[in-house]
């Protein structure tokens, strides 16, 4: 009966004891709030009826403690005990402070700094050389780890060469290291960290309870809309697993057709029909896969969903080249054309430049494209051979801003293409009239974006680079990319990309070699540039003109390679292989050129360039058809077509049944891929 009770007892007192400690819980959340009264009235009240205050014990000795940890921080940072303190840092400092804190990430930077020279502030003949080379190897493990973080902030770039500099306490760049206030001030700054962060480490357990709540709470959510989009992404998967046997299926088929095809064998559109609907059916409404024109190359293609297989656009195609061919365009009158545009007012001089790069840049790629600037290079668009004092290339020079803008256009248009950058390459006046554009349109006008991407692209030819190189454009683009923060990127990438071909060749090195330091320190500059298309051209020209010997004596004054070695530090690892290439360029010796400078102006590596005819030579039309005006193609057919040619002629297709050699190719293609689809199933 007594052990009954004495169970019961037992049971009231945990219960209470359990009690006590919700509420001591509760009180522990009331200090850390200052919620002072309230304490003293609970503490008051609890004492009178004899119920234990346990709390305030814990929180001495947790004061007591944090005291401690207080003193050892300061004791090893002032005795310079590195391994002490970075146990300390690692075991006391939470890690979304430590890894995630602005504050805290700073402060362990210059405290890192601190730990790796203070052998070095110890009395003259008296440092310990081999402590400060072990501290050394710590502290660049500590830039290539923790500290990488800070590498793109200017405030501690120069500190990432600390490790490359023999003797830090006589380099300028590290004399407020070695000053009396320096650590002084920086050990202020660290109590004030610790007397903030110990305190919050101390977070009430109610406080730390409720957090926790709050964090399974997101997490249940966050579980359930994973789960929401995991079975999204299974259906996605089942339905694509459907399409791709369905696909081999079709594919086959039209394996049997198209080879049926160049044995002589006719193929209905009936059936080409049938067959894209079945093709399409899974991916579009009924009616509207009956809609789509199936005698346009690629409609099929782009009216499909963005995660269908690669290979559907080789079959759209496909079935388009059976049907019809790509139509060639209109022959024109360029003589009338050339009249008008010498001697028309300006508004049709800007319509006709317009629509003639229009049916540049808006043709076919491929046979439809090289037609029309065959046509444009044989009927001597811009009068290279003629001796008349006003030609069409005089509209660069119009007084109309959108006359000269739609010339430059055109230019930039036909520089895109190789066979057009040869045809350009034989006007001897186009630099002179390019140049001088360059130098008196407004800095980021159109027309100079437009004529700064022509010349890139003629510097491929290398004639035109020796005439760049003679006419000081080096000087002019090194002038321009040192105030890079005013450039558009369009134009920063095209002058840069201009520099480095011209640094390619020996004359423009030594161009570079008369002002050395000048170039270095704007291309230095843009070694940080966030767009890498743009650091690889600075890259490219660095290591090419890092070759001259008097180049590479100015760089090595200006501690080259320490500002190298900070931007290896990215995860980007080709734009680190090139770095690594260039401070190996920097330290090379003396080796005379292997191959001298070729006067063969012919010898051009332009033929391997590929043709790309860019979006933005169409961007911002600023000129606008007014109603009923005509414009474009529909201005050139109807003022312009050629004597010889009837639009009748002209839109009369060739018949499928004589495929061309793209159409074959395409065949052969087809047949490739559905031999490599059929292996994976």
């Amino acid at each position: 009966m007594s052990s009954r009770k004495s169970e019961k007892m037992g049971d009231g007192l945990a219960s209470e004891s359990d009690l006590l400690d919700m509420v001591c819980n509760h009180l522990q959340y009331l200090k850390f709030a200052e919620f002072e009264e309230t304490v003293k009235v609970f503490e008051k009240e609890a004492r009178r009826k004899g119920k234990p205050v346990l709390r305030s014990a814990g929180h001495s000795r947790r004061d007591s403690k944090t005291i401690s940890i207080h003193d050892d921080f300061l004791s090893s940072f002032n005795d310079g005990d590195y391994k002490v303190f970075s146990e300390l840092w690692a075991k006391t400092i939470p890690p979304e402070i430590r890894d995630f804190d602005p504050v805290a990430q700073k402060l362990e930077f210059y405290l890192q700094i601190h730990f790796t020279i203070y052998p070095l502030k110890s009395p003259v003949g008296s440092h310990d050389k081999g402590e400060f080379e072990n501290r050394i190897t710590h502290f660049k493990h500590y830039l290539e780890t923790r500290g990488a973080a800070l590498s793109q902030t200017t405030e501690f770039l120069p500190f990432y060469a600390l490790p490359f500099v023999p003797n830090p306490t006589v380099h300028p760049s590290f004399q407020e290291l070695f000053q009396d206030s320096w650590m002084p001030e920086l050990r202020e700054r660290l109590e004030k960290f610790l007397s903030v962060t110990l305190k919050a480490s101390n977070t009430p357990r109610l406080l730390t309870l409720y957090v926790s709540f709050l964090s399974i709470q997101q997490m249940q959510l966050h579980l359930t809309e994973v789960e929401r989009k995991s079975a999204i992404c299974m259906r996605r998967f089942t339905k694509l697993q459907a399409d791709h046997h369905n696909l081999i299926g079709i594919t086959a088929e039209l394996v049997d057709s198209l080879e049926a095809t160049v044995r002589g064998k006719m193929i209905s559109p009936e059936y080409l029909q049938g067959v894209c609907m079945r093709l399409f059916s899974g991916h579009m409404r009924q009616s509207a896969a009956q809609s789509v024109d199936f005698t346009r190359p690629g409609t099929g293609y782009y009216s499909m969903s963005p995660y269908d297989d690669g290979y559907v656009s080789c079959l759209s195609s496909c079935l388009a080249c059976m049907t019809m061919n790509v139509p060639l365009l209109p022959s024109l009158d360029y003589e009338k054309l050339k009249k008008d545009l010498v001697n028309g007012s300006d508004r049709l001089k800007a319509l006709l430049l317009q629509a003639l790069r229009w049916r540049l840049t808006r043709s076919l790629h491929g046979e439809q494209r090289d037609t029309v600037l065959q046509a444009f290079i044989s009927n001597d668009l811009l009068e290279r051979y003629s001796s008349k004092q006003k030609t069409v290339l005089n509209l660069m020079k119009s007084k109309n801003e959108i006359v000269r803008q739609y010339m430059a256009r055109l230019i930039n248009a036909f520089a895109s293409l190789c066979d057009g950058r040869m045809y350009l390459s034989q006007i001897p006046s186009l630099l002179r009239f390019l140049l001088d554009s360059l130098k008196t349109e407004e800095k980021e006008s159109v027309t100079r974006e437009n004529v700064l991407a022509a010349m890139q692209k003629l510097s491929l030819r290398r004639a035109q680079q020796s005439a760049m190189i003679r006419d000081g454009l080096i000087g002019w683009l090194v002038k321009e990319l040192h105030d890079s923060d005013c450039l558009s990127d369009y134009t920063l990438e095209y002058a840069i990309s201009l520099l480095m071909n011209l640094c390619l060749r020996t004359q423009g090195k030594k161009k570079c070699a008369e002002e050395a330091k000048h170039v270095l320190i704007v291309l230095t500059e843009l070694l940080g540039h966030e767009n890498h298309e743009i650091r690889y051209y600075v890259n490219g020209a660095l290591y090419s003109i890092l070759s001259m010997p008097e180049i590479r004596e100015e760089a090595k004054q200006m501690s080259m390679e320490e500002i190298l070695r900070c931007y290896t530090k990215e995860e980007n690892s080709e734009l680190n292989r090139q770095i690594e290439f260039i401070i190996k360029q920097l330290n090379s010796v003396d080796i005379p050129e292997l191959e001298p400078e070729s006067d063969d102006e012919e010898d051009d590596d332009d033929d391997d360039e590929e043709d790309v005819m860019e979006a933005d030579l169409d961007k911002e039309e600023v000129l606008q058809p007014q109603p009923k005006e005509l414009s474009g193609e529909s201005l050139l057919t109807t003022e312009y077509l050629g004597v010889n040619i009837t639009l009748q002629q002209w839109s009369q297709p060739w018949s499928w049944r004589h495929p061309n050699t793209a159409h074959f190719a395409c065949l052969l293609s087809l047949m490739h891929q559905f031999q490599v689809l059929k292996s994976t199933v």
